[in-house]
């Protein structure tokens, strides 16, 4: 599978994201673009025997764009647009373990940020939000203004 695919034109249905990546010394840029993409998707190191089951090509991340950070001479923003079905619907852990869980130990890169995420209209109408609503889990966390957002802690 080719992660790096600069023709590949964005659906209003795509979860876009923005990375700043530092990639390895000798790594190029749309190298460490396709590997974020692949990483966070569909990709894997070895082969698995389910590969020939499905057609991955449907729910693999796509870099469709590399631009160099102004004024910083190794980092480059990498573009990446992932399917909705990729996802399962309603579930902000799912789509923020696959777009950012596992992919910043990623050797082919030095340094790796997620700076933005689009995430369309249709995809944020499945999230169905606290059982008791918002303003319930605000008031016991005495916490507003801002997103809650909670992960499981990992070594």
């Amino acid at each position: 599978l080719t992660y790096y695919t600069p023709e590949y034109e964005t659906k209003d249905t795509d979860i876009l994201a923005a990375f700043r990546v530092t990639p390895q010394p000798g790594v190029p840029p749309e190298e460490a673009g396709a590997a974020v993409a692949a990483e966070s998707s569909t990709g894997t190191w070895t082969t698995v025997w389910t590969d020939g089951l499905t057609s991955l090509d449907r729910y693999k991340g796509r870099c469709y764009g590399i631009e160099p950070v102004p004024g910083e001479e190794s980092q480059f923003i990498a573009y990446v647009a992932y399917p909705l079905d990729l996802f399962e619907e309603g579930s902000v852990t799912n789509m923020f373990t696959s777009i950012v869980g596992n992919v910043f130990g990623f050797k082919a890169l030095r340094a790796l940020r997620l700076e933005d995420l689009r995430i369309p209209t249709a995809y944020v109408k499945t999230f169905q939000g606290p059982p008791h609503g918002i303003q319930v889990e605000r008031d016991k966390l005495n916490k507003y203004g801002r997103p809650l957002l909670g992960c499981t802690i990992k070594p």
